[in-house]
């Protein structure tokens, strides 16, 4: 059998993240729930062409953003799934359990910690805070402990976390992640609306509910004839 070209070190590591795109790592992440998918099917090869007719992606999209990391294909062969995955898994970091704190243990905040995807692709709730007495020592159902936010430095050293998601309401958003960058955490996923201020030592992504949903009204605005809108 042709041996499957790995990526060795220096290739691994020849682009930095600024010299990657976020679309290009955003793809990536999508290649990758194709292959999870493909891998559970028992599918152990595939071609770049097959990949993009069976997930409606792009095949010379897939083959440029993958050759951005190493070469990982088969002349004749295509792709081994299984080791595929396992490199899209190390260049995202996935290789590794990262540990997350939720800010804010409202219903949002409760729900996202009991989510199980979250632990199924590695990432760890591994706590939740909040500026609430009567939350504060309790747990979410999924048994993931409320702090106080005043303990966030303490217990983001002790517990080595990662990732925080802010799940506040949105005059409290912007306090709460200065504390988030004051705790040392680096990587913050921003669950309130509005925009966000950190270092550029802190690396910020936003998803912001209200604007999909209005994105998704506009579509449906489209289809309407006129006069059928109030």
């Amino acid at each position: 059998m042709v041996a499957l070209k790995l990526v060795n070190s220096a290739n691994k590591r020849r682009n930095t993240p600024d010299q990657v795109s976020e679309l290009t790592t955003n793809r990536l992440s999508v290649y990758l729930r194709c292959l999870n998918e493909l891998d559970a099917a028992g599918v152990q090869t595939i071609s770049s062409q097959t990949l993009a007719e069976q997930f409606q992606l792009n095949a010379a999209q897939i083959r440029k953003d993958l050759a951005y990391f190493g070469e990982f294909g088969v002349r004749g062969v295509g792709y081994y799934v299984k080791e595929l995955r396992r490199h899209l898994r190390q260049i995202l970091g996935l290789d590794r359990r990262l540990r997350v704190a939720i800010m804010g243990a409202g219903n949002l905040g409760l729900a996202l910690a009991d989510y199980p995807g979250f632990r199924q692709e590695g990432f760890e709730i591994a706590a939740l805070f909040d500026a609430a007495n009567e939350k504060i020592g309790h747990e979410s159902r999924g048994g993931v402990p409320i702090y106080d936010i005043r303990e966030l430095k303490r217990v983001a050293r002790k517990e080595r976390l990662d990732i925080a998601v802010i799940a506040v309401p949105a005059p409290h958003a912007q306090p709460v992640v200065d504390q988030v960058v004051t705790a040392g955490i680096k990587a913050v996923l921003n669950f309130s609306p509005g925009a966000l201020k950190v270092p550029d030592t802190v690396k910020l992504k936003s998803v912001d509910l209200t604007v999909s949903l209005e994105s998704l009204s506009f579509y449906l605005a489209q289809g309407e004839t006129p006069g059928e809108h109030p």
